[in-house]
C-alpha cells in the first residue's frame, strides 16, 4: 500500500497538531515531525478557500531551501468559514466565547488546506465541510472553554471534544476535514506524486 511505495521518501510534517500527526501514523506512513516559526498572515483581499491555501503553501516556504530530492514536506492549514469571513484561532477566553457564541444554532464551514512540497513541485488542495451546531448555551460554552482550553483550533472548539458531541447536530462531508487534516486527498494526492 502507500507505505511501501513510500519507503524510498522522507515524508516530513511540518506541523505540532497531534491531530495531524496521528492521521499519519494510522495511514502507517513513517515521517519526521519538523517545527518552524512562521507568522500566519495574509492578504485581505483573500476570501475561503483562497485563505486557507495561502497559509499551507506560507508554512512550507522556510523548508525549501533544505528540501532533499527524496524529501516530501507537508503543510497544512484550517479555518472556520462564517458569515462572510475568517475564524482562526482565538486569542483568549472571551475571542472563544464570542467565537462559539457565533456559531451557536448555525451552520459553518471549516476548510481545510494541505501543499505537499518536493524539490520540484508543489500540489496544494483543499476541502470543506459544512458543520451545524444546536442552540448553546453560555453555561455550554463556558464549560466547553474552561475545561478543554480550544485556543489551537480554528474556531475556537475541535468536532472531536465534548462540545461537537453534545453540540454538532448535522455535517455535511469529511469528519476527519473539521479535525484537519482531508486525509484522503492527501493519501490520494501522496498517490499521484510518487506516480509522477
Amino acid at each position: 500500500m502507500l507505505s511501501d511505495k513510500l519507503k524510498n521518501h522522507n515524508i516530513i510534517l511540518a506541523s505540532g497538531s497531534p491531530r495531524r500527526q496521528q492521521f499519519l501514523k494510522d495511514l502507517g506512513i513513517n515521517f519526521e515531525i519538523r517545527l518552524k516559526p512562521i507568522k500566519e498572515d495574509y492578504p485581505n483581499k483573500l476570501t475561503h478557500f483562497e485563505i486557507s491555501n495561502y497559509l499551507a503553501e506560507l508554512k512550507s516556504l522556510p523548508y525549501k531551501s533544505e528540501l532533499k530530492s527524496n524529501d516530501i514536506l507537508i503543510t497544512s492549514d484550517t479555518i472556520v468559514w462564517h458569515n462572510n469571513k475568517a475564524l482562526g484561532k482565538p486569542t483568549d477566553y472571551n475571542d472563544a466565547f464570542a467565537t462559539l457564541k457565533s456559531l451557536s444554532n448555525t451552520t459553518h464551514e471549516v476548510i481545510s488546506s494541505v501543499s505537499c512540497t518536493t524539490t520540484t513541485t508543489q500540489k496544494t488542495f483543499f476541502d470543506v465541510t459544512k458543520v451545524t451546531f444546536k442552540p448553546l448555551t453560555d453555561g455550554e460554552i463556558d464549560f466547553y472553554i474552561n475545561t478543554y482550553k480550544p485556543f489551537d483550533k480554528a474556531g475556537a472548539y475541535g468536532i472531536q471534544e465534548w462540545i461537537g458531541q453534545i453540540g454538532v447536530t448535522k455535517l455535511e462531508g469529511s469528519y476527519f476535514n473539521v479535525m484537519g487534516l482531508p486525509i484522503n486527498l492527501l493519501y490520494k494526492t501522496l498517490n499521484a506524486l510518487i506516480a509522477a
